[in-house]
């Protein structure tokens, strides 16, 4: 049996604030973020467990996969980066909401382009692409990855059963999904 760990990354400081935490900015761990991810694995030890490990390469990941998987060398995947959410990127609905230029984005359902950043379908595309390869290399065991909710979110809406929308599969951070290889899909085996 091939299993995959979803793992999105814990806290940082703008994630408190519910800021727009994209590509562009690296941000560490937060104390609250680092506490809630220790207590997520003092919780669920035998969650936390993995033959290989692939991060996205922001420091918020590799923090977490270090946290979560001490053992194991990550291996960063370039394209399991977060969103470049462009000109929103670091700030938060309240920063924006007369932004005629985010209003637009908002009222076309996060959809369509980001101004000065990636466009959503792009982004799906490229995590889609990066995550594909270890969906079918034939590895066996579990593989855990520890990314961004954008990116969990982009992998799942592609390639999980049951088939759900891009925003259905959201998970709050430090939170994921626990899946099982079947037929080259994905089926989800637990949320948590």
């Amino acid at each position: 049996m091939r299993e995959f760990l979803f793992l999105r990354h814990g806290k940082t400081a703008g994630n408190l604030i519910s800021n727009y935490v994209g590509g562009r900015t690296d941000e560490p761990l937060c104390a609250e973020g680092i506490m809630d991810l220790r207590r997520s694995i003092d919780q669920r030890p035998e969650l936390f467990w993995a033959d290989r490990l692939f991060v996205s390469p922001m420091l918020r990941c590799r923090e977490t996969a270090a946290l979560c998987f001490p053992a194991l060398d990550p291996v960063p995947v370039e394209d399991f980066r977060e969103c470049d959410f462009g000109a929103f990127e670091g700030r938060n609905f309240h920063d924006l909401e007369h932004d005629p230029r985010y209003r637009t984005w908002v009222e076309g359902s996060c959809a369509g382009p980001i101004p000065e950043g990636e466009h959503p379908e792009a982004f799906m595309a490229r995590c889609r692409a990066a995550f594909a390869p270890l969906l079918t290399d034939g590895a066996s065991g579990r593989t855990a990855l520890v990314v961004h909710g954008g990116t969990i979110m982009a992998v799942l809406s592609g390639f999980a059963e049951p088939e759900r929308s891009y925003f259905e599969y959201h998970v709050s951070n430090g939170g994921g999904y626990l899946c099982v290889e079947e037929h080259g899909r994905l089926r989800v085996l637990e949320e948590f």
